[in-house]
């Protein structure tokens, strides 16, 4: 060995091997379902919002069994009952009291869960489904077929929706599946515009051509291959527009024209409160528009933080992990 020579420094194989396991474990994904329970615990407000969902669900799935009384029995010796009241016998029978034909709001505000909840989500189904197939195929084949839709919904647009429902549902008459058609078609537009302008994004990209040139035929690279890449916003705005749905139920109703009056609907019974409000019959509106007021909050707060949770823009800042 010349005096010049270094001696060789070699790093300890152990060393590397401790270091390796470390940093595999550090960048290896979280399963979305793990990420999205964090992500909801360090939101705190989310897990609320999902909590009192789930028990509006519950009720609107198990009303039969959850409600005390027939929401439709008419008890002419127990109208108007003011909440917390006895019955005939002095046994508390009515916790919410009752309305102007003795009916058991507790039991009305309970079956009203189903219809609002149902109308909600089979008109954010029904008109998102058909917008974000137009706004898909208008943004994709362009042309005469992007002209066609996106005047159609330029039309839409120019008419009050208010105006358009109760024309329909004068026309089509009331009933739970007029109330959802015409709420679905009121909601068509917004995802069309937005599936329509992801779409003309997405169908430029390295691996919609790399699909074609693979040959690929339209429709599989329109539904296999962009369509998943343009759910993020779609599904952020569907949870905002089952909140919104539900007060135009309710609006409906309110006004007469949604479901019949054998069904109890918490827009009805906002309705049907009108004329006790003055006599000082406070519960016939609060309990309904308090089941109402959560459950859209519950929705926006959900809807915002599916926002921020899906936005990848936001991961690692404790918003959206």
């Amino acid at each position: 060995m010349s005096a010049t020579q270094q001696p060789e420094t070699r790093v300890p194989k152990r060393r590397v091997s401790s270091l390796k396991q470390p940093i595999d474990e550090l960048y290896q994904p979280q399963p979305t379902y793990r990420r999205a329970m964090t992500s909801m615990a360090k939101a705190r407000y989310p897990v609320v919002a999902v909590i009192f969902l789930l028990l509006i669900a519950l009720c609107a799935v198990f009303a039969q069994q959850l409600a005390p009384k027939d929401p439709n029995r008419v008890e002419i010796f127990d109208t108007l009952k003011p909440p917390l009241s006895t019955n005939r016998d002095g046994e508390m029978e009515y916790v919410l009291g009752t309305d102007s034909t003795g009916r058991d709001v507790l039991s009305r505000v309970i079956f009203g869960a189903r219809i609002s909840f149902f109308v909600g989500l089979a008109a954010v189904g029904l008109g998102g489904g058909v917008g974000t197939i137009l706004g898909l195929t208008a943004g994709y084949l362009g042309g005469r077929a992007d002209d066609v839709i996106m005047r159609l919904a330029d039309v839409q647009l120019a008419y009050p929706f208010i105006l358009f429902a109760i024309m329909m549902l004068t026309i089509l008459g009331e009933g739970v599946l007029n109330l959802v058609l015409v709420l679905g078609i009121g909601q068509w537009v917004t995802y069309a515009r937005i599936a329509r302008a992801e779409t003309l994004v997405q169908r430029e990209r390295e691996f919609v051509e790399a699909v074609r040139a693979l040959g690929a035929t339209e429709a599989r690279i329109m539904f296999r291959t962009i369509l998943p890449n343009i759910l993020t916003p779609l599904i952020v705005i569907a949870s905002f527009n089952v909140a919104g749905v539900i007060l135009s139920e309710a609006s409906l109703s309110f006004l007469g024209l949604g479901v019949p009056e054998s069904v109890p609907t918490w827009g009805a019974m906002l309705a049907n409160s009108r004329n006790q409000l003055l006599s000082g019959s406070w519960w016939l509106a609060v309990f309904p528009g308090v089941a109402i007021m959560f459950t859209v909050v519950s929705l926006n707060v959900l809807g915002d933080w599916m926002r921020d949770f899906l936005d990848p823009r936001l991961r690692g800042s404790g918003r959206g992990l």
